[in-house]
């Protein structure tokens, strides 16, 4: 009955491990806010790394624990995508997973708005970018945090690297030298446009796995398209920053969803 449900919403709720396909892999832990409302309330999508071949969502707790203290009203998806193997490759079969999860999260009822945000690292960090960028066709999506993402696929940097360039073909199954253009579309930078989504960035000046140029270019690119972004840059490496710069960059991701979410 409806007074049960009203009620339901006013409690906090976790739901671990919600299957959203037939893989195993296919699961997102669901946190619930109490007070929840399906016309206010907000999910904040969190994407783990692991180069598109490794990593779990537990590698996401950190944030779960960040937005439970100081976004307490919002509702966190911490997702799981099924992982690249040597013939089953990650594009486009992760950004399948992801449209996926926004659907089930629009069309089960668990008390939440279809307003939806990405916090995504490495990897999951360019998830979020394309996903937001290239596949927000019913502008669910609001707004993308990539945390040392890679942005562009054609970066020099890369495709002059041939451990990139095998990593490449691993993921798409397609030679980088034959098609180019497909490394566009898979490239948040090429698939940005004056309507994308206010973005917020994180890189690490050194960087082995992320270029310096991967969150430069993109901010430059949405600073062109007059599209909202904030870029940040510490010293250190693939996010193992200074526990200062650590709490200074979660510090503006709360702000930044407070202001832009």
């Amino acid at each position: 009955n409806d007074d049960t449900k009203d009620e339901d919403l006013l409690v906090a709720k976790t739901m671990l491990n919600v299957s959203y396909g037939s893989s195993s892999q296919q699961v997102f832990d669901l946190y619930l806010p109490a007070n929840r409302s399906s016309s206010t309330t907000k999910t904040l999508i969190l994407v783990h790394g692991g180069a598109w071949i490794e990593g779990d969502k537990a590698d996401m707790n950190y944030a779960v624990d960040i937005v439970k203290q100081f976004l307490p009203e919002y509702a966190i998806a911490n997702v799981n995508y099924r992982l690249a193997t040597t013939g089953n490759y990650a594009f486009p079969m992760q950004i399948d997973d992801i449209h996926s999860i926004v659907q089930k999260l629009k069309n089960e009822n668990y008390g939440i708005s279809d307003n939806f945000g990405f916090i995504g690292t490495s990897a999951g960090g360019h998830l979020s970018m394309l996903y937001s960028y290239g596949y927000n066709s019913n502008n669910d999506i609001k707004m993308v945090c990539s945390i040392v993402g890679p942005t562009n696929f054609t970066d020099p940097n890369y495709i002059n690297n041939p451990a990139w360039l095998d990593l490449y073909f691993n993921l798409t199954g397609v030679h980088y030298a034959d098609d180019p253009a497909y490394y566009e579309q898979l490239s948040p930078l090429f698939r940005a446009t004056t309507s994308s989504v206010p973005t917020i960035m994180f890189y690490g000046d050194a960087d082995p796995l992320i270029p310096i140029s991967q969150g430069q270019d993109l901010h430059a690119k949405l600073d062109q398209l007059g599209v909202y972004n904030e870029f940040n840059l510490y010293n250190g490496g693939h996010g193992n920053w200074s526990q200062t710069d650590t709490l200074d960059a979660y510090a503006k991701l709360v702000a930044f969803v407070q202001n832009k979410f």
